[in-house]
């Protein structure tokens, strides 16, 4: 006798879930995450780029580049290869949906998943390094004599700023999808140890 369901396992309880709507809204979802990552990935890198401001400091005329600093290069690059990760993963998400699968195979699913990792950290650490550099650049470091190089340079801080806001909405995009690949990778291999598992 079992009062209020004690003595019975909730594991044994068969749950069905409509897995082509599942598949259907991931697959969605994947695509407009790569479409905004490879938009806001192409937007970042041309806004940061083509940055320059040529300023005239005691009739000599420096022009602030954003070789200058190199965190800024590594955001551009990592920019660079996310966009066209992305474009080459988007083509892939749109055939699956085409063929009607999300995934192909579990080397596929760890090849998709390795990626999102990667290029997630690629992505993550270059707008911290780029974001703590402008935000010496911005405000300055008084205890070592650093001066703002904003207030010398206002428009090439300005644009900079913009492609840091865009490259961060990649890499939060970036982290989003990987967290998307590791499901579809894991329910992958849960779907088949269900299935080898059974009595």
């Amino acid at each position: 006798m079992s009062y209020l369901g004690v003595g019975v396992s909730p594991g044994t309880v068969p749950v069905y879930h409509n897995t082509k709507v599942l598949d259907r809204r991931i697959g969605i979802t994947e695509l407009v995450l790569r479409c905004v990552i490879l938009g806001l990935g192409v937007l970042a890198t041309v806004l940061i780029g083509t940055d320059s401001q040529v300023r005239e400091i005691f009739s000599f005329q420096k022009k602030a580049r954003f070789t200058d600093m190199k965190t800024l290069v590594f955001l551009v690059i990592a920019n660079g290869l996310a966009s066209v990760y992305s474009l080459m993963q988007g083509l892939r998400c749109v055939v699956s949906m085409v063929k009607g699968s999300v995934l192909f195979s579990k080397p596929l699913a760890w090849a998709i998943f390795s990626g999102d990792q990667i290029m997630a950290y690629i992505t993550v650490a270059a707008v911290a390094a780029a974001g703590q550099s402008s935000v010496l650049a911005k405000l300055g470091q008084p205890e070592l004599q650093w001066m703002k190089i904003c207030d010398m340079y206002g428009k090439f801080c300005n644009q900079v700023g913009e492609g840091i806001a865009c490259a961060f909405v990649v890499s939060l995009s970036m982290v989003i999808l990987s967290c998307i690949s590791a499901f579809n990778l894991f329910r992958l291999h849960g779907a088949n140890k269900n299935k080898s598992t059974s009595w």
